[in-house]
């Protein structure tokens, strides 16, 4: 048996008990990619050295409230991911939750071995991350972070709202039920009380929000559920072949898009997707790769796709 492995395998495991509120034994045997019995093991030898663990049945173990030991040593490799962690946040999340971030990443610096405060510090000067869109609101610099307390205590909000091609906004309630970043915008899955029903809304047009007292008037589905249903109804064909070199950039955002399957062809990727009908999402989303791509199905697809890029170039040459 390798010692040293196990030691940190049970430090790993402690420190994600200190980490959740319940942690499952199938997701720890998963993560350090051992058995069952191995994490069954570890789990007692926690409990031997005085760790106060106590098992619900069915559920998971979790840590005695109020017991916690503050981790006193991070590795090279964690250390150095401080530096990228603290670029990514100054850029693509709103000013209030950055500055906690900051705060928090402060005291962990604290810790660090005086050779790695120096490694992190030089690779903070040669990290540049350029956010392209303005992601939110420069006035409302707190909104992610109003987002985030709704979610975790299903509180409803109040918004006032920019809608797409106008300039008048709209007062929304709403319970959001999760944040998600999609095509370099931040977005929010929300339950409209309006409409009565789920509508997406992008973080950037919001002109105003504020918490409200009142409780979710409902139980909500996660956000994946959302997110899938919005492609899910059976609707048209499309079948798409697309260069093999190109297809792989593709993989993250089609799942938005109805994607179900693909065939690998010579030199190019068969790609099968069912789309909602009287819908140009999907049209707009293929125009971005339209030069390596080609719509084997349906005609109907090929027409909307040409009128947009006839609208596009009438457009630029009027504005010339």
């Amino acid at each position: 048996m390798d010692i040293q492995k196990r030691f940190e395998r049970v430090l790993a495991i402690y420190f994600q008990l200190q980490a959740k509120p319940l942690v499952r034994a199938q997701e720890l045997a998963e993560r350090f990619e051992v058995s069952l019995r191995t994490i069954y093991r570890d789990i007692h030898a926690l409990t031997d050295a005085g760790i106060p663990i106590y098992g619900e049945a069915g559920k998971g173990y979790a840590l005695v409230e109020g017991y916690k030991i503050a981790p006193t040593l991070f590795s090279k490799e964690e250390a150095l991911s401080f530096a990228a962690a603290e670029k990514l946040m100054q850029n693509f999340v709103d000013k209030n939750l950055s500055r906690h971030f900051s705060d928090a990443l402060i005291k962990m610096k604290g810790i660090l071995r005086y050779t790695d405060k120096e490694e992190v510090a030089e690779l903070e000067k040669l990290v540049l991350m350029d956010g392209q869109n303005q992601l939110f609101n420069q006035d409302l610099p707190e909104a992610l972070s109003h987002l985030m307390a709704a979610i975790a205590q299903k509180k409803q909000l109040l918004i006032a709202y920019l809608k797409p091609q106008s300039q008048h906004t709209e007062q929304r309630s709403i319970e959001p039920v999760g944040l998600f970043h999609e095509h370099g915008f931040w977005y929010v899955m929300a339950f409209c009380l309006l409409r009565q029903d789920y509508r997406q809304f992008r973080l950037d047009r919001f002109q105003k929000i504020d918490r409200l007292s009142s409780d979710f008037c409902k139980q909500h589905e996660t956000l994946s559920f959302y997110l899938q249903k919005r492609i899910s109804p059976k609707g048209i064909k499309v079948v798409i072949l697309v260069d093999k070199e190109r297809a792989h950039y593709l993989s993250w955002e089609r799942k938005y898009y109805g994607f179900e399957s693909e065939k690998e062809m010579e030199g190019k990727v068969e790609m099968t997707f069912s789309i909602p009908e009287k819908s140009e999402a999907f049209a707009r989303w293929y125009l971005m790769f339209a030069d390596s791509a080609v719509i084997v199905e349906p005609l109907t697809l090929r027409t909307t796709v040409q009128r947009l890029m006839q609208d596009s170039i009438a457009k630029q040459a009027s504005t010339a």
